[in-house]
């Protein structure tokens, strides 16, 4: 079997501005989780049996209190904010796990659920479905790969190195070198990607790096590194047949409804009565 692991929050935003380029900024109030949940059936479609959805239920996370510019709900527009508790309620109806996450965050969750995953000797592939750099950091030669929707690409252990120049577990020391404008560090002033491959190359991890390295940078190095390692020891599920989509839920019909779109019933339904029509996912 093939195990998808879905970054919610992430096909959240990309629904919402999405939509909001064709619609000229007139926001549904639903538009973005209805999004997801037909992005989602699509899957399914197309061959995907066991599937999770990982969602920051809150922005915040245990590394804000370790470095205090990381990155906040702060900024947020409105309209978006209201869709993300919507979101997790609607795909628990339609029969999707979900993992909300608070004290972590979701790509913690999108980490450990593919660690339980590919621990288990029936899984052929585990496919992470977001583009974010730190999940290259769980690419496991081809058994994990991370699955790019918006670039069409799909990045196995050769393809974290063609596109870093370091190893997938290796990944967290070279975030911490360069930086993630988009979880709010900077990393180590004058190393840019280039350096940090090399560097990282020649001397392992940023702890086997000679102290005339990084000279005073060090302490904040190795701080950085510690917000750029995913945490994997989530207890988010058991066994991978919990993962298995099996229909909607007795509430999903009132939630179709509540979104306003009346198609998502019957598109279940068509898998639920045609399950040998679906294609295989990549």
């Amino acid at each position: 079997m093939i195990v998808h692991l879905l970054d919610g929050t992430y096909e959240l935003f990309r629904q919402f501005y999405g939509r909001r380029r064709a619609t000229k900024g007139a926001d549904e109030p639903f538009g973005a989780v209805v999004g997801v949940l037909h992005s989602v059936l699509e899957m399914i479609e197309q061959g995907a049996t066991h599937l999770g959805v990982a969602t920051d239920h809150v922005i915040e996370s245990f590394r804000n209190a370790l470095w205090p510019g990381y990155k906040t709900g702060q900024g947020i527009e409105p309209a978006l904010l209201a869709q993300f508790h919507p979101l997790e309620d609607a795909l628990a109806a339609m029969g999707v796990v979900v993992w909300p996450m608070i004290e972590l965050e979701a790509d913690d969750a999108l980490a450990s659920a593919a660690r339980i995953a590919a621990g288990d000797v029936r899984v052929e592939k585990v496919c992470i479905w977001s583009p974010d750099k730190d999940l290259a950091q769980c690419v496991l030669g081809d058994r994990v790969v991370q699955v790019d929707r918006k670039g069409k690409k799909v990045r196995n252990a050769d393809g974290v190195r063609e596109k870093f120049g370091v190893e997938p577990g290796l990944i967290p020391d070279f975030l911490a070198l360069v930086g993630d404008a988009a979880d709010g560090y900077p990393g180590i002033a004058g190393i840019g990607a280039v350096t940090a491959a090399r560097l990282l190359n020649r001397h392992g991890v940023i702890e086997n790096f000679p102290t005339t390295v990084l000279g005073k940078d060090r302490d904040r190095a190795l701080l950085f590194k510690h917000l750029a390692t995913l945490r994997t020891n989530a207890p988010l599920f058991q066994n991978v047949d919990e993962l298995e989509w099996r229909g909607p839920t007795g509430t999903f019909p009132e939630w179709t409804e509540r979104l306003g779109d009346q198609r998502l019933l019957p598109r279940c339904r068509t898998l639920l009565t045609t399950p040998d029509n679906r294609k295989e996912a990549p």
